[in-house]
């Protein structure tokens, strides 16, 4: 498991037992021992599923956590994700910590899986953004894949992405044209990409060497078409901005090659899951 996740791990735990979980710790007999589920109230997919076991076992080792459902899986409600076995005091004091991790992702897992339903049958990917919570941006992501998704760029670092407000403050095709060639020779193997509000942009873009793909942004279907008919395939192309499921297939019938959708992340409400203790 990746550092910066177990490092989050780590800080949901202190965040939530502190100095110790004293409910369980004055009313939960030192010796009991029970069994768990974690039992879904509503359908969706899971992610997450090792990200809460990690809790459980960093609560108390000796517990017994088994994966029923891989990241990935569709489950119905009813459906058991988990199941934990051991000391009733650090089941109940990791209960919550699991969960809240489990739900979450789950919740982001469901909403991408949604999205990409509602494309088919067309030939586009369904990408995520950077709209994330802040500390969370791995694992959000990782669970936009499990539902079908696909990442965009993971920060700033690894993809180029010449936006609105960068435009703003250096438009000219010669000055964008010399940024791209250095790009090109400092950092040979990035991806760069140009957000275009307009077709004038779009055809304006064409002329550069060096750009690998488009962000159509905020433009209806008709003119994401056109686009397409201009572009004829020589870069990719992503359009973006307000599209929700109600409006996606439309979206995806012009052509573009990806449509990418804040609210896979920033929007995903968390699933509703239980945990079930039972006697030992």
């Amino acid at each position: 498991m990746e550092s910066t996740t177990l490092a989050l791990i780590h800080a949901a735990i202190t965040e939530d037992v502190g100095s110790g979980d004293l409910t369980s710790l004055y009313f939960t007999p030192e010796n009991s021992r029970s069994r768990a589920e974690i039992v879904a109230r509503e359908p969706g997919v899971v992610s997450g599923a090792e990200v809460a076991r990690t809790v459980f076992l960093t609560i108390d080792p000796t517990l017994e956590v088994e994966v029923c459902l891989p990241d990935g899986s569709s489950f119905e409600r009813g459906g058991v994700l988990m199941k934990i076995a051991g000391s009733t005091r650090s089941l109940l004091t990791a209960e919550r910590t699991a969960l809240n991790f489990l739900q979450r992702l789950c919740g982001v897992a469901a909403q991408a899986r949604r999205y990409v339903e509602a494309v088919k049958p067309h030939p586009v990917q369904i990408w995520d953004t950077r709209k994330t919570t802040p500390g969370w941006r791995l694992l959000e992501k990782t669970a936009v894949r499990h539902g079908g998704g696909t990442n965009h760029r993971m920060g700033l670092y690894d993809h180029v992405m010449v936006k609105d407000n960068h435009l703003a403050a250096n438009s000219d095709l010669p000055s964008l044209q010399a940024a791209i060639h250095k790009l090109r020779s400092e950092r040979p193997g990035v991806r760069v990409q140009l957000e275009a509000d307009t077709l004038d942009q779009v055809a304006g873009f064409l002329t550069l060497e060096g750009v690998d793909m488009l962000l159509l942004d905020n433009m209806g279907p008709e003119k994401l078409r056109e686009a397409v008919q201009m572009v004829g395939g020589k870069l990719w192309l992503e359009a973006s901005g307000g599209i929700t499921l109600e409006t996606i297939k439309d979206v995806a019938a012009t052509g573009v090659n990806a449509i990418s959708v804040g609210a896979l992340t920033h929007s995903s409400r968390a699933l509703d899951l239980g945990l079930d203790l039972y006697g030992s």
